[in-house]
């Protein structure tokens, strides 16, 4: 499912116009990636929580020589899935 798609469901069932649907996804999308951007954890009760997290610095390994490569720390965007919504899918 796209972004576009999403746009199409929601406008059928609300009767809003897609140009103020597509609008309206895109400030949600835009404001939950600033807040993480700044460090801020989002919680949607009843769907997940979107957080940021501290990956450590590692040593990788290079699959065509074999070299080793050192990954330096970063931070890395991740979505836990609520309890809810895990029993929605596992129900079809």
């Amino acid at each position: 499912m796209t972004k576009a798609d999403i746009v199409d469901q929601i406008a059928e069932r609300t009767g809003l116009t897609k140009k103020d649907v597509a609008e309206t996804v895109d400030k949600f999308l835009d404001a939950v990636a600033r807040a993480l951007a700044s460090g801020h954890h989002i919680e949607i009760r009843g769907f997940g929580t979107f957080r940021v997290k501290d990956r450590k610095s590692r040593i990788a390994r290079n699959p065509r020589t074999g070299q080793a490569v050192p990954v330096p720390p970063r931070k890395v965007p991740v979505f836990k899935v609520s309890k809810e919504l895990k029993d929605m899918v596992a129900q079809g």
